[in-house]
């Protein structure tokens, strides 16, 4: 990569060539899209409206962050409320990849819709190297489809605009830092959300006991990490399993699901290693989420593979 101010000259000089008119960026709320907002904001201005699409699949409290961060930046946002719309898209559908694209497909048209109203042709997305990477071509495999990629479809009314395509996340992060963007140190979020955390149908009720699984492990791990017991992962969340097994409330037998935990370390997501969290902490995390919905889970495991051979998120 070029140096920090070189990249971020040019890459802002071949905004403003690429978009002649105005445009809209998908922005969750995550690094690589805020980067990519500032740059395209500080390239055309006010010619930019950023879109945050609430899918009802995102994290605890995820919305009224975004929304403090865009209204920080100085930006003009929309925020989408949009999440009957994507689970009547998911419903029934259990495949991995089938869910991606179909993800992928109902941004588009909400972003299709919007750029209507607002008069734009063009998208800036912040897509970066291992989405496309991992997402495959003619001569790639396909380790999973980013909605952002794989999910595109073919009829898009608008041209693509990727300012991040060749940068890796810690690159992305560094370019964060230079522009002084607030999410420079957030954790990684799938853009499916929380339908890949969600193994088999994703309904309301599976979302919801995987957005709080998801909160207890942020919050128990975060708590360690400022009391010294050990480093913060560079990401770390809970899956929700679609199997149950046998457990016991009270005297009786009960069903149950599982959760899985999920933290690793890496630096740029293409290959990573399970953290070495005390077993004292994920006792804390066990003991609170099957305390907190013992009606509905009643088993918590940790995963301890690398990537390779798994990769960090389970879909």
């Amino acid at each position: 990569m070029l140096g920090l101010e070189d990249f971020i000259e040019e890459a802002i000089g071949k905004l403003r060539e690429d978009i002649p008119g105005k445009a809209i960026i998908a922005c969750s709320g995550g690094v690589d899209s805020m980067v990519a907002a500032a740059l395209a904001s500080r390239a055309v201005g006010d010619r930019l409206l950023a879109i945050y699409v609430d899918t009802g699949l995102m994290r605890k409290g995820e919305t009224e962050e975004v929304r403090a961060m865009l209204s920080d930046t100085g930006i003009n946002y929309r925020i989408v409320e949009a999440g009957a719309e994507f689970f009547d898209a998911l419903k029934g559908v259990t495949d991995p990849e089938q869910k991606r694209k179909i993800i992928g497909e109902r941004f588009i048209r909400v972003f299709e819709k919007e750029a209507g109203a607002f008069g734009a042709e063009h998208l800036v997305q912040g897509t970066i190297a291992p989405d496309w990477i991992e997402s495959g071509d003619g001569t790639r495999d396909t380790i999973k489809s980013h909605h952002n990629v794989g999910g595109l479809p073919k009829d898009l009314g608008m041209k693509v605009v990727e300012p991040l395509r060749d940068l890796y996340k810690d690159e992305v992060r560094d370019v964060a830092r230079a522009l002084g963007v607030k999410a420079s140190e957030r954790q990684p979020f799938p853009g499916p959300a929380l339908a890949v955390r969600c193994l088999g149908e994703v309904t309301p009720e599976n979302a919801e006991i995987v957005r709080e699984a998801c909160h207890i492990v942020e919050d128990e791990i975060q708590k360690a990490a400022s009391a010294g017991k050990m480093e913060l992962p560079w990401q770390y969340f809970a899956v929700l399993l679609p199997t149950r097994s046998v457990g016991v409330q009270g005297d009786r037998r009960a069903y149950g699901k599982t959760v899985a935990v999920r933290a690793v370390a890496s630096v740029d997501g293409m290959t990573a290693t399970y953290a070495r969290i005390p077993l004292d902490v994920l006792d804390v995390i066990a003991t609170r989420i099957t305390n907190t919905m013992k009606s509905q889970v009643n088993r918590v495991v940790y995963d301890i593979t690398n990537k390779p051979p798994s990769t960090i998120e389970w879909e």
